[in-house]
């Protein structure tokens, strides 16, 4: 079918609202109803005949959804009319929710304030409840299945993966391979083991982490080197990416994502009492230091000239804001405490053994030697504030999980600035000196040397 059809069976198609690989989303009027639906559609006929297996598999896919329609009813899962298919092609006619998927708020730019980030996945976490004592698990979690409007009404919906736990047969018992979401995916299903409710609270903890961060939890190169991540490393606190995260939380995402399966929460319900059990301060939104104002000043230190938007986006997280009054000690000479700090106003002072070394000005980084040092971890200088200080500070732990081109990119700043900071160091000692001696051979760069006949 070329162009948008004016009907698909007895509705009549108003506008398309989205776009996949396999189907397209529209707008729909059903005569009978006066609310508009949604209708995925999918045709067939216009496919090579090379694609017949991903047809089939497409199909028992349209058949779970089916199947998993009749039994759901809850105000968090989108409701399915009707699945009709044929051989020419084949739709889904659900309830229309004007809303978007949380993939609009997993990026820096976009991030949910922590109070409704949680709220939302509290909701989620009774949905695949509710979904999993009608004997569904939905096995593919991920933002992109996840609509929230903008009063935070959140709808699970793409239930094609769904597993009737209650249907006792080899083949409904995993994962579909080759469909479904990697960086989302729990250590089991990634194993191909059988399934249980709990696969689906991992990858909840997932999207938990990616909304509340801006970043998935586990990331690489390849695909191997994922699922590695995913078997074996431990998974990563999201409070040390976003200050406002309380530290509760991680404890939270730590246990929806266990890898042991006894340690797990056992189902949503459990996973949402926790989440309804933490305290955190509510930010006004309208907060005159918002994270758009924290990258606007970031955005015009020195410092960071080289950094793409993204990566002060990603700074934005990574970091703590931190105010310091006057005379107080920032960096202690001798220390092996790796935090190194970047400053945005006020002055700051270096000293070695009391004696002052240098000063440092907003845009100037200070503390980045302990860092620096693979072996010893020592602070060669101690900071203390001239003026009342503001300022960043970046931990080791936290920079760890920033990208490899933001990484990359703090350490040719740091060794940028500790090499002028020893050349200034060398210039103070040569005054105060005593004289070199004079070099009688030279050897001069660029000079070809030549062997001369006797």
């Amino acid at each position: 079918m070329s162009g948008q059809p004016e009907r698909v069976g007895k509705y009549k198609i108003i506008r398309e609202v989205g776009r996949g690989a396999t189907a397209t989303v529209y707008l729909a009027e059903n005569p009978f109803y006066p609310q508009p639906v949604a209708l995925k559609y999918i045709s067939f006929k216009d496919r090579a005949k090379d694609e017949a297996k991903w047809n089939r598999r497409l199909l028992k896919l349209l058949r779970a959804e089916e199947a998993a329609a009749q039994k759901l009813d809850h105000p968090n899962i989108i409701k399915i009319y009707e699945v009709i298919i044929e051989p020419d092609e084949a739709y889904i006619v659900m309830e229309y929710f004007p809303g978007g998927s949380l993939e609009d708020y997993c990026t820096f730019e976009k991030m949910l304030p922590v109070h409704r980030t949680t709220s939302i996945i509290f909701k989620c976490c009774m949905a695949l409840d509710y979904a999993y004592r009608q004997g569904i698990v939905h096995r593919d979690i991920k933002p992109a299945n996840i609509l929230v409007d903008e009063n935070d009404n959140v709808k699970i919906t793409d239930f094609g993966l769904a597993m009737n736990v209650r249907k006792k047969s080899d083949q409904d018992s995993t994962f579909i391979m080759g469909v479904g979401s990697p960086a989302y995916m729990s250590p089991e299903q990634i194993k191909n083991y059988p399934l249980n409710q709990k696969t689906d609270l991992y990858s909840l903890g997932v999207v938990f982490f990616h909304m509340l961060t801006g970043r998935l939890p586990f990331r690489a190169k390849n695909p191997a080197q994922l699922v590695y991540k995913i078997i074996n490393t431990d998974t990563p606190a999201a409070s040390q990416l976003n200050p406002n995260v309380p530290e509760a939380v991680d404890g939270v995402i730590r246990k929806a994502m266990e890898k042991d399966l006894y340690s797990r929460y056992k189902n949503g319900a459990e996973f949402a009492k926790e989440l309804s059990g933490i305290q955190f301060k509510i930010f006004d939104e309208k907060d005159p230091v918002s994270d758009n104002a924290r990258f606007s000043q970031i955005r015009r230190l020195h410092f960071f000239t080289e950094f793409e938007d993204v990566e002060i986006w990603e700074v934005v997280r990574v970091s703590a804001w931190k105010l310091a009054d006057e005379m107080t000690q920032l960096i202690r000479e001798g220390s092996t405490d790796q935090r190194f700090g970047v400053l945005i106003d006020g002055e700051l002072e270096l000293s070695v053994k009391g004696k002052v070394v240098g000063t440092i000005l907003p845009g100037d980084s200070f503390g980045e030697s302990a860092y620096m040092d693979s072996v010893e971890h020592l602070q060669s200088v101690s900071v203390i504030s001239k003026t009342m200080v503001r300022y960043i500070e970046i931990t080791p732990s936290a920079l760890a999980l920033a990208s490899e081109e933001c990484v990359e990119h703090f350490r040719s700043r740091l060794v940028t600035t500790l090499v002028r900071r020893l050349a200034m160091a060398e210039l103070q000692a040569a005054e105060h000196g005593k004289p070199a001696i004079k070099a009688i051979n030279q050897t001069l760069s660029g000079v070809e040397l030549r062997l001369v006949d006797d």
